[in-house]
Order: C-alpha cells, then structure tokens, then sequence
C-alpha cells in the first residue's frame, strides 16, 4: 500500500464521521451478542422450569410403594423394580438413590458418567418444602459444576428418613436434544437477527451521523477558507446548540479580526503619514538652523551685529519650534500608551481660565483678537489633573488663535450643569468643512484653511487635547460653521466637598 493511500484512509477513518460511526457499530455487535446469550440463556431457564413444574410429581410417583432401602442396605429387587416404574412413568429420567446425608448410593446411568459421589441435599430441602412450586436447580451428577432441573421424593420407612430418591429431568439425551435445538434454530436465528439489525443500524447510524456531522464539515471548511485569505468566510448558523454557538462565536471572532486587520491597515497608513509629516516638520526646522548657522560661520567676519542677530534670532524660533514638536510627540507617545496618569486634585476651573487667557492676551493682542471669559459666580471646585487641564487650554487657544482673523473673538465659557462644570471654547475664524470634522483629532490632521504666515503646527495639537480628556474619562465634542467659527466643549466632574468660589 502507498503512503499516498494510507494517508487518504487514516484522513478517511481518522474524521469524527468514522469514529462515530464505528464506534456505534461496535456497541450495537455488543449489545447484539449480549442479547442473543441472554435469549439463550433464558430460554434454558425457563424450558428448566416449565419441565420442573410439569415433572415435579415423578420421584414420589416412582417412589410409591417402593422401599429400596431396608435398615440401611439396598434392597437390589424393590430397587430394580424402582428403576422400572421410572423408565414407565418418564424414560427421559436419570433417577439417584440418596441416603440421608447427600450420598449417592446407587443410579440408574452408566457408572462411566457419573462425575460426582454425592449431591447438595440444599436445593432437595428447598423443593420437598415448596412441593416443587419454586424453581430450584440441583447438582448434576454427570458434571462436577453443571446445574439442572430434578424432581425429588423422601424414603421413608415406619416415618424414619432412610434416603432421597433424586431424579433429574433429562439426562444425556436431552442434553443431545437441547444442544442441537439451540444450534439449530434458536442461534441461528439470533446470528441472522443479529446481522439485519447491525446492518440496519450501520445504514441509519451512517445517515443519521452525516447529517449530525455535516455542520461540522461546513464549519472545517469555512475555517480553512478563513485560514487560506478569504476574511469574508462565515459559518452559517447549524441545527444544534452547540454548533450555533460555535458557528456565532467563530464569526464573532471573524468580525473582530477583520476589525483589527482594518485597524493595522489604517494605524500603516497612519505611520506612514507620521514618518511623513515628522520628517517634513523636523526638516524644516533643521534646514534653517543648518543654513544660517553655516551663513554666519561663513559670514562671521563681515555680518553686523544687526545682520548677527537676525540670524541668531531665527535660529533660535526653529530650535523652539524642533522643541515643541519634540515635546508633542513624547507627550502624545505617553498618552497613548496610558503612561501619563492623572494625578486628581481640587481647583477653581475660573481661576485656572483666567491665568491662561492672561497669558495669551498679549500674542491675541497683537493679532487683533480678542479673549473673552465668561465665568460665572459660585462656580464650584472640579477634581482633575491641573497640569494636563492647562495643557488643553492652551492647545485650544494656540488652535483658535491660528484660525481666527484680525478683529475676531475667542470667548471661553464656563457653567454648571448636573454636579459638572461645562467648558467651551468658541472662536470667530474660518470655520472647519463638515467633511473634516470626523477627523480633526487625528494625529497630524491639519485644517484645509490657510494659516496666517509665520504660523505652523504639526497638527499634534488636538490630538493630545482629546487624549488628555481621554484619560480623565471625559470626551470632547465639537462644532463648526464655515466662516462662522468653531466651538470645542467638554465637562469636569464636580468635587463635590470642595469649597465654592467666587469669580
């Protein structure tokens, strides 16, 4: 046999189809052989005392007015003649003569049969007390362990015990009898039932297991479409419980990774775009820094100091500017790794706005742009971290501030609502298009909007704003109208045994 062949059948039988279906055929062969022994073996028992029952009567008939037995010696005439009422009333009889104690003193078989010197007298005292209605199974002389049927009288004589008279039902020739009964018709109508029934079970067992197996298989085979590339392969739902659940927590489990692979796609794209941008931002910087430094080393005997101290000036805003966007991306890099933990603490929100629109009214002012706070009285304190809290501030107002014109208006809101302080942040600029909306918190997303020159921005801004909320467990929302503006707005928990404030 080839390897080829061999591995086709172990695939073959070794499938749970096969397993199943031989092992069901083993259990029926089993139970089949179980049942024909025990049809057998009852049927004995029951022809063993149907003939006890009908023959119960023959010792004491052979008994009659026989004494075999006189002052303890064998009477050999009245014993023969004993020996032909048995061969008139039953000639199928073996019949035993007993004396008190179970031996056996003399028979009426070839003395080349008799296996055995004396009987258990148990069974002879269970039947003469029953009168032979319960069936009780004597020792057959003709076998050291073999059991029979028997029919068994006393031998009395002036109301003394002188021995038994034991005759068992059927000697050797219904052994011949019985053996070739059984062989002949009851077991070979077993073996023939037998057979249709395995026969008839392998057919239904077969069909009954392929249905059962056939969701399986379907389920192998999504899998390996699954495994093979082909992401869109689902299970369809079985007939069984156990099938459904495994079919719906496969496809749940499909979803997911295509989920994730959709994610990884999107996160390549993402960090192609990151290389991209961060490349681009860091060039730039780098490249003045590198040309104006080689300008003033090449230049350094014949540049003013007017001249000396443009360049260094200019130097010094790019290395501001690799700084800030150093400082963005390690921030940014911490809070999505869940590095950065809040550390909660109680504040006045009021106060913390107020600071940080002092700090930026002077760079507002000299584009025109107003700030304007709205804080109202009593404003409780809030419980967050105030180093991130400022951090969103003033994202959102370096955010606004770009994109709001001369004479435009930043106004920042604050109010209560339900143990929450309300925050807003809303600026008079350009607005951004609604199909940008979804986007803007992404990394290095910018605005389609010209920034004013001089401005720019690796677009990390937002994205650590909404990271930083994140965190706190809170989420930003926006909203926006083009050439009318854009609002941000979030909530703060209140710390509710804090003391309130007056703005």
């Amino acid at each position: 046999m080839s390897g080829s062949l061999r591995g086709r059948l172990s695939r073959l039988f070794g499938s749970l189809y096969w397993k199943l279906s031989l092992t069901f055929l083993l259990i029926l062969a089993i139970l089949a052989i179980a049942l024909i022994y025990v049809n057998a073996f009852t049927a004995e028992m029951y022809f063993q005392e149907t003939n006890q029952r009908l023959n119960s009567m023959v010792a004491s008939s052979i008994a009659r007015d026989v004494h075999p037995i006189v002052g303890g010696k064998i009477d050999r005439e009245a014993l023969a003649k004993l020996f032909d009422n048995a061969m008139v009333i039953n000639p199928t009889v073996e019949v035993y003569l007993l004396d008190p104690e179970g031996k056996i003193l003399a028979y009426s078989a070839p003395d080349s049969a008799i296996k055995r010197k004396s009987v258990d007298l148990e069974p002879i005292r269970t039947f003469l007390s029953t009168g032979g209605s319960t069936f009780v199974m004597g020792d057959d002389p003709r076998s050291v362990d073999r059991r029979k049927g028997f029919s068994a009288a006393r031998i009395e004589r002036n109301g003394r015990l002188e021995g038994y008279l034991y005759a068992i039902l059927g000697g050797k020739e219904f052994d011949s009898v019985a053996e070739m009964l059984f062989g002949s018709y009851i077991l070979r109508l077993g073996m023939r039932t037998m057979i249709l029934t395995l026969i008839a079970a392998a057919v239904i067992g077969l069909l009954a297991f392929r249905l059962v197996t056939r969701s399986l298989r379907t389920t192998v085979r999504t899998v390996r479409e699954f495994r093979d590339g082909n992401l869109e392969a689902r299970i369809p739902p079985g007939t069984s419980r156990e099938v459904r659940e495994l079919a719906t927590t496969f496809n749940e489990m499909a979803e997911k990774i295509g989920r994730h692979l959709d994610e990884i796609k999107a996160m390549d794209t993402l960090r192609r775009d990151l290389v991209a941008n961060v490349s681009h931002d860091l060039r730039t910087p780098l490249v003045s820094i590198h040309g104006y430094v080689e300008t003033i080393l090449m230049k350094s005997k014949t540049l003013s100091e007017e001249e000396l101290h443009r360049y260094l000036t200019t130097v010094l805003q790019s290395t501001e500017k690799l700084k800030k966007l150093v400082e963005e991306l390690f921030e940014l890099s911490k809070l999505e790794a869940k590095q950065t933990v809040p550390k909660l603490e109680q504040f006045s929100l009021a106060e913390l706005v107020q600071d940080v629109a002092q700090k930026y009214q002077i760079v507002a002012e000299k584009r025109g742009i107003e700030i304007r706070t709205e804080l109202p009285r009593d404003l409780p304190f809030v419980a967050a971290d105030i180093a991130l809290i400022e951090r969103v501030f003033q994202n959102l107002l370096d955010n606004a501030i770009k994109y709001t014109p001369e004479r435009g208006l930043i106004t920042i809101r604050l109010h209560t609502a339900d143990k929450r302080v309300s925050v807003s942040v809303a600026d008079t600029g350009c607005g951004i298009p609604p199909e940008e909306l979804p986007h803007i918190f992404e990394r290095y997303r910018r605005g389609s909007q010209q920034l004013p020159q001089g401005d720019s921005g690796a677009g990390l801004g937002l994205a650590i704003v909404k990271k930083i909320l994140e965190v706190h467990g809170v989420s930003i929302e926006v909203s926006s109208k083009p050439e009318k503006g854009t609002s941000f707005s979030f909530d703060l928990p209140v710390e509710t045994t804090s003391p309130q404030l007056t703005a």
